[in-house]
């Protein structure tokens, strides 16, 4: 038998220098779901729950135009095939995408990239924890230089600005957080192979310390001024490089740069560019 868990999609979108730590009610928006979204402990814990019937879903109050977010979460236990988390914003978007397994198999970790609309820019990971036995930490650094995704603190992508080699970047898109849970069982586990056991529902994903630092836009302008954050020219250093590169080498298992098949006419430019 096999479950199909939640799908959360959380995207971060827009501008103006704010600091909004860790309060669910003072900072998002529960919008769908019916009642399978719920916030306790006085704002502090939020959970999203995926039936037969619907899953559910939340956004931040406050859009950005960059920004650095954190968020802790702790994924669906168990069988979750068909689960489906994402981390990501509209139409420029960033996503993290937890695809859902067999009992016993490793949580496969999606992202993706898309600017002006166009992904196609899919990078995948084994975790070296299981994500599901406590809460970690997922976040991304969306500042001028580039965006970096981090699990607990340790990069495992980067995308670089490269609009000087004529590669398109986020920068003009206001952008919101977003989170859903959602039924995927037509592709995500083992390209829709696996359906789901929904005598296991609900499924529910638990979210713990968001925290979004970053350029929040408010009537058509941003309060960021420049110097104005400790994210907005923060680098990747030796060490952070090098735990960026064991990632690469030990936890990678798909990437878009080296799929020959899928680009016979070559390679997106940034591929040849990070190469």
């Amino acid at each position: 038998m096999t479950t199909c868990g939640p799908s959360l999609i959380v995207c971060v979108l827009a501008t103006l220098l704010v600091s909004t730590a860790a309060n669910f009610l003072q900072n998002v928006d529960i919008t769908w779901g019916n009642g399978r979204g719920k916030i306790f402990n006085n704002g502090n814990l939020l959970t999203l729950s995926l039936d037969k019937d619907s899953g559910s879903g939340f956004q931040s109050k406050n859009q950005f135009i960059y920004a650095k977010v954190d968020m802790k979460l702790k994924l669906v236990h168990g069988n979750s095939a068909g689960t489906l988390k994402s981390e990501g914003t509209t139409w420029d978007e960033l996503d993290f995408e937890f695809l859902g397994n067999l009992s016993g198999d490793p949580y496969i970790m999606h992202t993706n990239v898309f600017n002006q609309g166009k992904g196609n820019r899919e990078q995948q990971f084994y975790l070296w924890f299981d994500p599901t036995a406590d809460f970690h930490t997922y976040s991304f650094l969306w500042n001028a230089q580039h965006i970096v995704f981090y699990v607990d603190g340790t990069p495992i992508r980067e995308f670089k600005n490269l609009e000087s080699e004529g590669v398109g970047y986020l920068k003009s898109q206001p952008m919101r957080v977003y989170s859903s849970i959602w039924d995927a069982e037509e592709w995500a586990t083992r390209g829709g192979l696996v359906k789901t056991d929904w005598s296991q529902a609900p499924f529910t994903a638990s979210y713990m310390n968001f925290n979004a630092d970053g350029c929040v836009w408010s009537n058509g302008k941003t309060s960021c001024g420049s110097g104005s954050t400790t994210w907005s020219g923060q680098e990747l250093d030796s060490a952070a490089q090098q735990r960026l590169n064991w990632v690469k080498k030990n936890y990678m298992i798909y990437n878009y740069c080296t799929d020959a098949k899928r680009f016979p006419q070559g390679f997106p430019k940034e591929c040849s560019i990070n190469a």
